[in-house]
């Protein structure tokens, strides 16, 4: 009887403190962000602490300059690219890093460590995989919750951007997505289907590669829509005509653009036909009163007007 009573007590007192567990919301709440450079994955963890009317960084700081911080708080930042990249410079082979930085006034020193654990103390004394410097500037407001993320995007790299309180550090990171199109064109080539024709073309295009291939590729996706005709991968071909200075062809095929767009009814593509026929016929007529010769090879920079 006394086991069985022993037992009820312990059951109770076990029961009374599961149910007291109390959920509170995180000081620093973790955070996930996910994008892509170029082509590359990157992907960054860490936790976010707040101001909460501290001074950050300052030499009596919460983050006092000249000392070790795991940018961020909680674990170590981690941050893990899917291929190979260049940070401001210098390489970093794909996989996960520790981001470890020591701010200071004029510019902080953020350093990538192989992740091994998420214990940032454990990397103090480890030898980074690279360290780079960020110059530091105001952000001209407060910023209350520390912030990372990924900003000015282009084909082949971004910024790694790091904001807290009236800081702001920005670090270039560079991908080579050109050799990653171009091996997945070389691959493509062997079956190629109307769509593998017209992103190579269009990818040789925009990246200022051979004009000559860029139309080959792309004219030959359009023939082989046959009646299918899209009105997008036609203004393409104009946009190539008329960076090859054949202005008469290129008119030619943005009013069939034009034209498919209408019946589509995508004003947007009406529009940038339209604004690209009017600059064509001017420079064909510029052409006639000068005397240039039709059909000239003479190369000219894509312009700007009426692009997509």
């Amino acid at each position: 009887m006394k086991k069985f009573i022993f037992t009820l007590i312990t059951l109770t007192v076990f029961a009374f403190t599961v149910q007291a567990q109390i959920n509170t919301p995180a000081a620093s709440p973790t955070a996930t962000l996910s994008q892509q450079i170029g082509m590359t994955d990157v992907e960054i963890v860490y936790s976010r602490p707040s101001m909460k009317d501290r001074t950050i960084f300052a030499a009596d700081g919460l983050v006092p300059y000249g000392e070790i911080w795991r940018t961020g708080a909680n674990s170590a930042t981690k941050i893990t690219f899917g291929g190979d990249v260049m940070v401001d410079g210098k390489e970093l082979k794909k996989g996960s890093y520790a981001v470890l930085s020591k701010p200071m006034a004029d510019q902080w020193e953020v350093m990538f460590f192989p992740y091994e654990k998420g214990s940032w103390s454990s990397y103090k004394d480890a030898t980074p995989a690279a360290t780079v410097t960020a110059k530091t500037m105001k952000t001209g407001r407060m910023i209350e919750t520390f912030d990372i993320d990924i900003n000015h995007s282009r084909d082949d790299g971004a910024h790694l951007e790091m904001a807290w309180a009236d800081t702001y550090v920005a670090i270039p990171v560079t991908v080579d997505s050109d050799a990653m199109v171009m091996k997945d064109i070389e691959a493509a080539m062997g079956g190629t289907t109307a769509g593998e024709y017209y992103q190579a073309g269009s990818y040789y295009h925009t990246a200022g590669k051979d004009l000559e291939k860029a139309y080959e590729w792309v004219h030959k996706a359009n023939e082989m829509n046959g009646d299918d005709q899209k009105f997008w991968q036609l203004r393409r071909e104009a946009l190539i005509l008329a960076d090859l200075n054949r202005t008469a062809e290129a008119i030619k095929v943005a009013t069939q653009s034009k034209e498919l767009a209408m019946k589509a009814g995508n004003k947007d593509y009406v529009r940038m036909n339209e604004a690209s026929i009017a600059e064509w016929t001017k420079k064909a007529g510029m052409k006639g009163s000068t005397g240039m010769k039709k059909g000239s090879d003479t190369r000219v920079k894509p312009a700007k007007s009426a692009r997509m």
